[in-house]
C-alpha cells in the first residue's frame, strides 16, 4: 500500500499529477483543489494518497492533506459514491465546507458537486450525519452548534440569528461558524440582535 508520495511535481493533467519518486513517475488522480494547492513541475511535493485496487484496475489518488484523505474514504461508504463523485465533491467544498454541509444536513450545498443529484445529496447528507472524520478543520463547538441546527434542537436566538446572516447573502456553513464562535465567547443568552450584530463582524473580520 502506497499511504505518500514524496517527490517531485514530474506534470499535470487535467484531474491528476505526475510524480517522481526515485526515478519512478506515479499518476496520482486529485480534486481540483489539491492540483490548485501543488507547486509547478520540477519543484518538491508531498501528496498522502489512497490506493484502490479493482480486477481491472489499480488506481492512486492523491490529497493535499490527511483531512481531505479521511473525507475521501469516508464518502466512499456511501452507496452511490465512487471515487470520481467523491473527487468531484472534494473538488467543490472544502472539508471544512463539507463537515459543515454533514452537520446543517445541507442538501443543496452538497448538491452543488458535479454528479451529485438530489437524490444522492440526501443520501449523503443523511448517511454521514455523525460520521465526520476526526482532525477535519473545523472546531467541535462549531460542528456541535451546526449539528443542532441541523437536528432543528439549537436555541431560537442563534437559529435565528443564522438565519438572517443567511438572507444577508452568507452561506450557511459561513453564518453557523460566525455565529458559534460568538457563542463561544458570549455564551447561548446572548440576544438574537447581538448575535446578528456581533455575527456580522465576525464575518467581516
Amino acid at each position: 500500500m502506497i499511504g505518500k508520495l514524496k517527490g517531485l511535481i514530474d506534470g499535470f493533467g487535467d484531474d491528476f499529477v505526475h510524480i517522481e519518486v526515485g526515478g519512478v513517475v506515479y499518476e496520482a488522480f486529485c480534486s481540483a483543489k489539491t492540483l490548485a494547492s501543488l507547486p509547478q513541475v520540477g519543484h518538491a511535493a508531498v501528496v498522502h494518497t489512497e490506493m484502490i485496487v479493482r480486477e481491472d484496475m489499480i488506481r492512486l489518488y492523491g490529497f493535499a492533506s490527511p483531512d481531505e484523505k479521511a473525507w475521501f474514504t469516508t464518502l466512499l461508504t456511501v452507496q452511490g459514491v465512487g471515487a470520481r463523485v467523491a473527487l468531484s465533491i472534494l473538488s467543490t467544498l472544502s472539508t471544512g465546507e463539507l463537515a459543515s454541509a454533514i452537520a446543517l444536513q445541507d442538501k443543496a450545498m452538497v448538491g452543488r458537486a458535479s454528479g451529485v443529484g438530489p437524490k444522492l445529496a440526501v443520501r449523503l447528507v443523511t448517511e454521514l450525519k455523525g460520521k465526520v472524520p476526526t482532525g477535519i478543520g473545523i472546531d467541535a463547538g462549531t460542528l456541535g452548534l451546526q449539528a443542532a441546527l441541523g437536528e432543528g434542537v439549537a436555541p431560537s436566538n442563534v437559529a435565528d440569528a443564522v438565519s438572517a446572516l443567511s438572507n444577508l447573502g452568507y452561506s450557511s456553513a459561513q453564518a453557523s461558524a460566525a455565529v458559534a464562535r460568538v457563542v463561544g465567547r458570549e455564551g447561548e443568552g446572548i440576544d438574537t440582535a447581538t448575535l446578528i450584530r456581533l455575527g456580522l463582524r465576525e464575518l467581516s473580520n
